[in-house]
């Protein structure tokens, strides 16, 4: 596998010019260990964790939502009196969301499990088969997600786990972004659009 360059990562996802330095031998490392090797498994894959994360800034989940955007992305389970009352509140909101989902058990695991890393890894089931996966105590220490080795190791693991380099190698691109926002493939992702401008530009810098 060729390693991507500092210019190829800032070519393909501009607004990480911030953190690039730092994620570039993260992300290459990752890459590596789960076979992400190809021009289009690469292409697809730093499209897919470029999009997820705000062009590798944002690492941990934003739930700091208003009212209309909670009846809008939860619509069965926020009527407008509730979403009035937990608008702008991340830590309710998170907890109301994620609760009893995913394996969250315990009180406050909404919040604490909340999604983190490139591809944003929610939940405590998730965290605790990403940390079996990677040799990481991320039951214990789920804020290790927000580091970049951790944050690009656990979106490379998730990746190859859940069989998204064969989808790249068959040029499955939106199904990639489905299996990744909703869970399945056949749908269309939120930021269809703009994860697919992404990986029509990783196709041409990655020659």
């Amino acid at each position: 596998m060729t390693p991507i360059t500092e210019q190829q990562l800032l070519q393909i996802l501009p607004q990480a010019r911030p953190v690039a330095g730092i994620f570039l031998p993260a992300i290459n490392r990752s890459m590596a260990r789960y076979k992400i090797d190809s021009r289009v498994r690469q292409a697809a894959f730093l499209a897919q964790v470029g999009h997820e994360s705000g062009h590798l800034r944002n690492l941990v989940e934003n739930l700091n939502y208003s009212g209309e955007a909670l009846m809008r992305v939860w619509p069965t389970r926020f009527n407008a009196a509730l979403a009035k009352e937990y608008a702008r509140q991340p830590e309710r909101i998170a907890n109301v969301v994620y609760n009893a989902r995913m394996g969250n058990t315990h009180p406050g695991d909404g919040w604490r499990f909340r999604g983190r890393g490139l591809l944003q890894v929610t939940g405590r089931a998730n965290y605790a088969a990403a940390g079996a996966g990677l040799g990481l105590p991320l039951e214990d220490e789920p804020q290790l997600l927000e580091q970049p080795e951790q944050a690009a190791m656990s979106a490379a693991w998730w990746w190859a786990k859940h069989g998204l380099n064969e989808l790249a190698d068959a040029g499955r691109f939106q199904d990639i972004g489905s299996i990744i926002n909703t869970g399945k493939p056949g749908r269309v992702p939120h930021g269809a659009a703009e994860r697919k401008v992404l990986y029509d530009l990783a196709l041409k810098v990655l020659v």
